[in-house]
């Protein structure tokens, strides 16, 4: 049984509908992100789970409780979720301490110095207890603004772009620590983010949001190789996309020459298609049969991006590994290496 459920929610402003017939679920333990650009609806939803926005259609349901529907709305503090913001929103006259414990009121003393002790370590900010928030760095304020959230224990941890305010590496550490610690902790968790890396480094299912709706609630690794609809496929990692003829289900006749995949093609036999070519299917090769021209290049320590472009003029990109330090202008050979080819129709 889902923890939580998010059956066919419709809600917005006044008559603008921001999402409409969402669902998903959460099962205990798990961590999903819901991912899309501004203007989705994800933050929608995140507040719709928390009780701060009202529902018109469907029902949410958490631990087997209805907790929203059309004309009801369960008070947010009567969930057993917890929330942590993007702005941190600690209290500056409390120290770390106090901030932790601040939900705490009304247990016993013991048990609050306990869980406070508890969390300090587990965030890794023991000693730290009684500096105040302006004291500390970005870095250690979200820590204790997370550890706040997770002080009542509480079902379900909601998360908005907790972490847009860092640095890209913090963000990316402080992404992993987050994870390590819901799942110690046995806490489900639901992070809203437009950063497809913090999801994916979060995640153990990730909804791809766009127009108020989910177009593909997947695993990280079948979002990135195996997306379902075009936005999907622009919007995770990277790629471009080539023309091509289906010749078999498994097999396309594009500029590249025969393409074989792993991946059966819906789509009828000569019907034209874009082929999605990721930098990781295109690899180098001293004798590989494609040629290409280096016209970009990005250095990203152990690869490097580089831009080719085909004789055609069509231009795609490729990791090669950091040694490979080829120069603007240069000729280098690769060779597709591609198991999921994927496969959207053209509309020309």
């Amino acid at each position: 049984m889902p923890l939580l459920k998010v059956e066919n929610i419709t809600a917005g402003y006044g008559r603008e509908r921001v999402i409409a017939s969402l669902s998903f679920h959460v099962n205990r333990g798990e961590i999903v992100s819901l991912l899309g650009p501004s203007g989705c609806g994800k933050t929608t939803a995140l507040r719709a789970i928390a009780g701060f926005e009202p529902i018109s259609e469907g029902q949410i349901v958490i631990a087997q409780k209805i907790a929203s529907a059309p004309g009801m709305t369960l008070p947010p503090e009567q969930r057993s979720i917890g929330m942590v913001f993007q702005d941190y929103a600690l209290f500056p006259h409390l120290t770390v301490s106090e901030n932790i414990g601040f939900g705490l009121r009304k247990r016993p003393a013991v048990d609050r110095k306990v869980q406070i002790a508890h969390l300090l370590d587990a965030t890794g900010l023991d000693g730290m207890g009684e500096r105040y928030p302006h004291e500390l760095s970005g870095g250690q304020q979200q820590r204790v603004a997370l550890a706040r959230a997770l002080a009542p224990r509480p079902t379900i941890l909601l998360m908005d772009e907790p972490f847009s305010n860092l640095d890209v590496e913090l963000r990316e550490r402080l992404s992993v620590e987050v994870r390590d610690l819901l799942k110690s902790e046995g806490i489900s968790g639901i992070l809203v983010t437009h950063d497809q890396h913090e999801a994916f480094a979060v995640s153990d299912k990730v909804g791809v949001m766009h127009g108020g709706e989910i177009l593909q609630w997947d695993t990280p690794y079948n979002l990135y190789h195996e997306p379902n609809h075009r936005f999907v496929a622009d919007f995770i990692g990277q790629g471009r996309f080539i023309p091509g003829v289906v010749r078999s289900p498994e097999t396309f006749d594009t500029e590249l020459g025969l393409l074989h995949g792993n991946r059966s093609c819906t789509k009828a036999i000569g019907t034209r298609v874009e082929i999605l070519i990721r930098p990781d299917d295109l690899v180098p090769d001293t004798n590989g049969e494609i040629e290409a021209l280096v016209k970009d290049k990005a250095f990203k320590g152990a690869e490097i991006l580089y831009t080719l472009e085909l004789p055609t003029g069509t231009r795609l990109l490729s990791l090669f590994p950091s040694h490979y330090d080829h120069h603007l202008g240069d000729t280098v050979r690769v060779r597709m290496d591609a198991e999921h080819l994927i496969c959207f129709a053209r509309n020309d």
